[in-house]
């Protein structure tokens, strides 16, 4: 049996055909696909107190915990200003991405003319938004109610707090495309966090380790976070050293961002 078309209507317009995104970010796309999230994230409060307050809750207990001993509050306070934020950025974002493409919220965003940098680029554009509110809630908890003793600017560690919050946000983007489960995207934590966070020199100075640990140490961008909190600790001028760290954690953030538009899936099997 055959089957024949029919044909068309002579002066008929021709159907209109969705445009396949390219590779290059479109920034109306990008921008619809972060108030999406926003919106979404907007009913979620549970999720917005984990992101905002959590770390703001940790450095209170640290800060009370060292009540008896304010100098140790002020040489690990900075370092965790900046790994609170990337941790916490980290978990809820990889959960939360993963759980847009177990839903199939992310296929049907993809069958559309939506590019996998624009995803991500949105992603990466509403979370970012809510890692400022973060970063700036925590710094000024740190430097101005709990007496953080900081030599140089608070502007500063705002910026690598920034940073290391959007680092978090790109790494859990990058892994929620290699969990099949929210409970796995959980168990990539101490995969990809707890390394870094043992060899960043927040438990030693990193030059006193193994030689080995010490090259492992000098390739992970938690290292340069902790040292550009303590850069802004002990210097009151920008140094070269923190002008270093900073773009090495930047240029991590933006890389990693990179591959996870390249490994996004549309779809959990």
């Amino acid at each position: 049996m055959t089957t024949t078309t029919p044909p068309e209507t002579p002066g008929a317009p021709a159907p209109v055909r969705a445009p396949a995104p390219t590779g290059a970010l479109n920034a109306s796309r990008t921008a619809a696909t972060a108030a999406r999230v926003l919106r979404q994230l907007r009913h979620d409060p549970r999720t917005i107190a984990l992101m905002i307050l959590i770390p703001c809750v940790m450095l209170f207990l640290l800060r009370y915990v060292f009540d008896g001993s304010p100098r140790t509050f002020d040489n690990v306070g900075a370092s965790l200003l900046g790994i609170f934020p990337l941790i916490t950025m980290f978990l809820v974002t990889s959960i939360a991405t993963l759980r847009e493409r177990t839903s199939g919220t992310l296929e049907r965003l993809l069958a559309m003319p939506l590019g996998k940098s624009d995803l991500i680029a949105g992603y990466a554009l509403a979370f970012g938004a809510l890692a400022i509110v973060q970063s700036a809630l925590a710094t000024g908890l740190a430097v101005w109610f709990l007496d953080l003793d900081v030599t140089g600017s608070p502007w500063l560690l705002l910026l690598v707090a920034l940073l290391d919050a959007l680092l978090g946000t790109a790494l859990g983007l990058f892994v929620s495309a290699f969990a099949a489960s929210e409970f796995q995207a959980v168990q990539f934590m101490p995969a990809v966090i707890f390394p870094q966070l043992l060899l960043c020199g927040l438990f030693a100075p990193r030059d006193t380790m193994h030689p080995a640990l010490e090259t492992l140490s000098d390739v992970l961008p938690m290292s340069y976070a902790v040292d550009g909190m303590n850069e802004v600790l002990t210097h009151t001028d920008m140094t070269a050293t923190f002008v270093r760290d900073v773009l090495i954690v930047g240029g991590c953030a933006l890389l990693v961002l990179c591959l996870g538009a390249a490994t996004l899936r549309r779809r959990t099997q």
